[in-house]
């Protein structure tokens, strides 16, 4: 059953980011704590990890 993944808060004063750059591509494979993506804030940028397990099925989002 697919799952949608959501773009994180990664700090408690984030209100806004953007997707710089997928680290993951359609029909990969992850494990809880690959890293998905980097997102960038107005402060720095930063990472996002997988929570479960399974494959990308379709990224909906682009970079940028």
């Amino acid at each position: 059953m697919p799952t949608e993944i959501l773009m994180p808060a990664l700090s408690p004063t984030m209100e806004e980011g953007t997707l710089a750059k997928w680290l993951v591509r359609e029909g990969d494979t992850v494990s809880s704590g690959d890293l998905l993506a980097e997102i960038e804030t107005d402060k720095a940028t930063m990472e996002f990890e997988a929570v479960d397990e399974g494959t990308i099925g379709k990224i909906l989002v682009p970079e940028g």
